[in-house]
């Protein structure tokens, strides 16, 4: 590749198919600046890149057109207002994902030190938004995967947020803990859905869920009943058409005041209940 400026990679890497954000950002990467810090781009267009950024550049751009996240590729990702470290150990968390956070705090802004847990936290992003939003809550975390839970504790290192971490399956680890809010965006995806090829760089554990994609969402609502106290919500984010499913189940163990939320674009992407509602 011949030596270009910032404007011409930037144009190289969207004839090739990348998305103009896609491409802003890896730019910056490579460039060692911050990725919101586009307008840089803008006003130094003219600006020629030495051969280390164009290197860097080129390779993020391939890695990106075989489907890797941008976030993977970067090694972070901007959530609710925290830059994370996340990389093929975890999800790339989704903005659609923030929504079940509003919804969260929403529901505890009326609970003095509230009592919540992120289950599957991955790069504890949930669970990091919740503590960094109300620092009076005592929050904890749980995930199967010992390699997931490394680098959520180095996030909340980083970040200088207390978030206390469980190694196990769901609430297993959590054997006498009760809460004010249960929180989760476990995985819902059909173990035979063809979007699964197209997301072969994340973890499939975190991802796949059974037949019909809601195998741990029933585990999840199973043993809630168990940790919630009084009044407790259990808010779950779940897949583009479960959100009926996902209210059958709710309703079907007990819960009350059963209800979904819209993401960004408008759909039904977490559903919630309150258990044992005192009057």
């Amino acid at each position: 590749m011949n030596v270009l400026t910032v404007a011409q990679a930037a144009s190289w890497a969207q004839t090739l198919g990348l998305p103009r954000l896609d491409a802003q950002v890896l730019l910056l990467h490579a460039l060692g600046r911050a990725p919101h810090d586009r307008a840089w781009l803008l006003a130094h267009g003219d600006d020629a890149l030495d051969a280390a950024a164009q290197t860097t550049f080129a390779d993020a751009t391939q890695r990106r057109l075989n489907t890797e996240p941008v976030a993977y590729i970067t090694g972070q990702k901007e959530f609710f207002g925290l830059t994370l470290q996340v990389d093929k150990r975890v999800l790339d968390p989704r903005a659609d994902t923030e929504t079940l956070v509003e919804w969260a705090l929403s529901c505890m802004a009326d609970t003095l030190t509230p009592e919540m847990v992120d289950l599957g936290t991955g790069s504890g992003a949930i669970a990091l938004a919740l503590k960094h939003s109300r620092p009076d809550a005592a929050v904890r975390a749980v995930d199967a995967s010992a390699d997931a839970l490394v680098l959520a504790s180095a996030n909340a290192k980083r970040l200088g947020l207390a978030v206390t971490f469980h190694h196990g399956s769901w609430l297993a680890p959590l054997n006498g803990h009760t809460f004010d809010a249960i929180v989760s965006n476990p995985p819902y995806v059909a173990s035979d859905d063809a979007h699964l090829a197209e997301l072969k760089h994340e973890p499939l554990t975190a991802l796949a869920s059974g037949a019909d994609g809601l195998d741990d969402i029933r585990v999840i609502v199973r043993e809630a009943v168990r940790h919630l106290k009084p009044n407790g919500w259990l808010l779950l984010e779940h897949g583009f058409d479960q959100a009926l499913a996902v209210q059958t189940l709710l309703g079907n163990q007990g819960f009350v005041n059963v209800q979904s939320r819209p993401d960004l674009a408008g759909i039904l992407r977490c559903t919630g209940g309150q258990w044992q509602t005192m009057k």
